[in-house]
């Protein structure tokens, strides 16, 4: 099985890593060499990510569909593969920043010969039922595999505390971790169950949009006095602030399944929502996105829930669930 090692573009021996990737990979990341990766998908994200590994020395591969999108990279210093093929053997570690499982899958697929012996790390959004579907297909193929999510934007990619988390095969989270860490400072792997990193980034993730679209109503009401919408990032920075202290609490009150000692009840929040209304008469500013969390706010009163904690809605939800 000897193979007389050739060097490839990046200067690294091409017949040597080919050996390794059907062996034991850490042995070749521990022989004083910097790693190699492969980044699939060069949109914001995956640009990001392939620049925070090239910075570091990290040999790096980068593939896209729109082969364009790979030029600021190269200048950088990456090296780009034509084929997938290409990019999949150019590297042990292959991070894809595709949008979707699905994406994904689709994108390997003609490269699928190429797995057997590599780690696929997957950055992208999806169900858990997703990450356990593409846990089987990577690990039918020969590969090792974790999923994983980014919790920042593009720009915060390599700072010491941006947050990834990964769940999936631990011996592969232990034998990268500090090259995973290139990416962000606050690196965590959440267990070896697959579907754990798509579980948390939906959970965590159903933050967002409500926040975002709560602001956005905020600078459609004070532009509609006149005033310019910067003049409330202060106080909602304020706001968002006291909103991350309640966290623990309410997290408490929901494990305990304890809701009487109420700071803001659920009452409290039912009052507020006759103020629409008169907001909309004054501004002209769609609040109709507010109305499911009205009628989840009044359902959980129905339910008895009037005087606890306004955290006693996920007892609201937990049932319209089952």
């Amino acid at each position: 099985m000897d193979q007389q090692p050739h060097k490839t573009t990046n200067g690294i021996e091409g017949g040597a890593l080919t050996f390794r990737s059907l062996c034991d990979w850490s042995t070749y990341v521990t022989d004083n060499h910097p790693t190699t990766v492969t980044i699939i998908g060069l949109g914001s994200m995956g640009a990001a990510l392939a620049e925070a590994f090239v910075k570091a020395g990290h040999p790096t591969t980068v593939w896209n569909r729109t082969a364009a999108k790979a030029a600021p990279l190269i200048a950088m210093g990456a090296e780009h593969a034509e084929a997938i093929e290409d990019a999949l053997a150019a590297s042990p570690l292959i991070i894809t920043c595709l949008t979707t499982f699905e994406d994904t899958r689709l994108a390997l697929e003609p490269a699928v010969t190429s797995l057997p012996g590599r780690i696929l790390v997957t950055l992208n959004s999806g169900s858990p039922a997703g990450a356990r579907h593409m846990a089987t297909w990577v690990i039918d193929h020969g590969a090792r595999f974790l999923a994983g999510a980014v919790k920042n934007v593009p720009s915060a990619v390599g700072a010491p505390d941006t947050l990834l988390y990964y769940s999936g095969d631990k011996t592969v989270f232990d034998e990268f971790e500090a090259m995973l860490k290139v990416l962000g400072g606050d690196t965590v792997h959440l267990g070896d169950e697959p579907d754990l990193a798509a579980l948390y980034e939906m959970a965590v993730g159903a933050i967002l949009l409500p926040a975002l679209v709560g602001f956005f109503q905020g600078a459609a009401v004070v532009q509609a006095r006149g005033l310019e919408a910067k003049s409330m990032v202060r106080f909602a920075g304020k706001w968002l602030d006291m909103i991350k202290s309640l966290l623990p609490i309410y997290a408490k009150e929901i494990d305990n399944g304890d809701y009487d000692n109420a700071a803001s009840s659920v009452n409290l929040f039912l009052a507020g929502a006759a103020h629409d209304d008169d907001l909309v008469k004054e501004t002209n500013v769609d609040t109709t996105w507010l109305a499911p969390l009205n009628d989840l706010v009044r359902r959980a009163a129905e339910a008895g829930h009037g005087d606890h904690s306004i955290s006693a809605l996920t007892e609201v939800l937990r049932k319209s669930a089952r």
